[in-house]
């Protein structure tokens, strides 16, 4: 199978590569590609050696289209609801990305939907529709190799970090959607802590500028994916801002078994018992910290997510991706 994903780097979407890597492992040959137009090419010339065609919102699942309209059976991987596009541009071009979704999905032989507000439209166009999540490396952060967690422990302490200082961590996009300046303004609330950045985006420079005005402000770039769970075992507390009940920083912070904090809204009612949630202002992000830290490590919440490990996000798409390629009925 032929799979196209957004084009990003291998460091930032690493959910459908982890899915793939067990695809792999129960025997379904896979081809996972960044979504190009140099991509796309290559894929039309070599679309006779595909079975299924997998396309991954946006970009993939427009581009894995065009295979479907030259006979390759298509599956639609949506994983990203219209929502989050819209809020970070303008009408006309949201308007026209739904309506290109939706002839994906009418296209589709099968459509796998991560977000319950998605069901609806999905299932609306769809042939067939499988509802899914996005996955965490459970094994990989609940219990990182020693040697990860020891470069992990060099890179902080050589960034000035010592081994008894209280930590709070955050990993990911550095955008707006995510609340980036009102967690480097609540720094000024937390004295006695230190802030861990790991990312990059449109507010690096912004975030590296703190990291030089401020002593509890530690700003290290971007790291390999492979790399993040060390980081996360020398941290107390992980931070995650955006209204998003399925972002994969939640997942990742509480198999590593940190305290959590996250934004109050959508993902209340999926993680209300384990996380601390908190308005994504200075006063209030400093406040959920100290409480998180409280609460002590998350074991329980870290139960919850090994529900979600890749291997078993894993083979509910293989199951889509078998029935697919032989025709079957797969709703």
């Amino acid at each position: 199978m032929l799979w196209l994903t957004p084009d990003k780097p291998a460091s930032v979407s690493v959910g459908r590569r982890r899915i793939a890597e067990h695809l792999r492992a129960d025997g379904i040959d896979v081809t996972l590609r960044g979504t190009t137009p140099r991509t796309i090419l290559a894929s039309l010339r070599e679309r006779g050696a595909y079975d299924v065609v997998v396309g991954t919102t946006r970009a993939g699942a427009f581009g894995a289209s065009v295979l479907k309209l030259l006979g390759t059976p298509l599956v639609v991987d949506h994983v990203d609801p219209i929502r989050q596009f819209a809020d970070t541009h303008s009408w006309a071009l949201s308007v026209a990305v739904r309506l290109a979704e939706n002839a994906a999905f009418a296209l589709a032989d099968h459509t796998c939907y991560v977000y319950d507000e998605e069901c609806a439209r999905v299932r609306r166009y769809a042939r067939a529709a499988t509802e899914t999540d996005l996955g965490v490396a459970y094994d990989r952060f609940a219990d990182p190799d020693p040697g990860v967690v020891e470069r992990a422990r060099e890179h902080l302490a050589a960034a000035g970090v010592g081994p008894d200082d209280r930590v709070a961590i955050y990993v990911g996009g550095l955008e707006p959607i995510y609340h980036v300046t009102e967690l480097l303004a609540a720094t000024s609330r937390l004295d006695d802590w230190t802030l861990v950045v790991l990312g990059t985006g449109t507010l690096r420079e912004r975030v590296a500028h703190a990291a030089r005005e401020r002593g509890n402000v530690v700003f290290l770039g971007t790291v390999e994916h492979d790399a993040v769970a060390g980081y996360l075992h020398a941290a107390d507390v992980g931070v995650s801002l955006v209204d998003d009940p399925h972002t994969l920083k939640a997942l990742e912070y509480a198999a590593a078994g940190l305290g959590v904090v996250q934004a109050r809204g959508r993902a209340e009612e999926r993680f209300g018992e384990y996380a601390t949630f908190c308005d994504p202002v200075p006063a209030a992000i400093a406040s959920a910290v100290r409480e998180a830290d409280e609460r002590g490590p998350g074991e329980a919440f870290r139960e919850y997510v090994r529900a979600f490990d890749y291997e078993r996000v894993a083979a509910a798409y293989g199951k889509v991706l078998k029935g697919v390629a032989s025709g079957g009925d797969n709703r």
